[in-house]
């Protein structure tokens, strides 16, 4: 007969559902509170995630559990994106490719030569004060 104390069982589904939302473990062990409102153990927690998923508790956040939270956030931003320009062009450099085009041409009186090498010298100055 083994001894030891029996181990410790989460709700499997709530788990993954306050994993989904993006709970830290922290918030999940407060959740899982005994009758006495004492939280579960985080090392408990850990233990229980090895034994169910075969990975520890920050394993499967990073593997599963956010995506629910991911999914529920692009939806938004994507909804927001009809309201908001800035939103709208945020997710097209995201995932249209689209960019920003800097068209700068050198004007005939060499104003944009003189302005670029005036951002030199400084740079340069203060690169040799530091290497020394």
């Amino acid at each position: 007969m083994p001894g030891g104390r029996p181990k410790k069982e989460f709700d499997k589904k709530t788990f993954e559902d306050l994993a989904g939302l993006g709970c830290s473990q922290e918030e999940i062990c407060w959740f899982f509170r005994d009758q006495k409102g004492k939280p579960a153990n985080i090392d408990t927690l850990s233990r229980w995630c090895k034994r169910t998923y075969g990975m520890s508790f920050q394993e499967y956040i990073k593997k599963v559990g956010c995506m629910g939270l991911k999914i529920a956030l692009r939806r938004n931003q994507f909804q927001l994106s009809k309201k908001s320009p800035a939103m709208a062009i945020f997710l097209g450099k995201q995932y249209l490719g689209q960019k920003d085009n800097l068209d700068i041409t050198a004007s005939k009186d060499g104003v944009l030569a003189d302005l670029i090498s005036g951002l030199k010298e400084p740079v340069a100055e203060s690169f040799e004060a530091e290497v020394g």
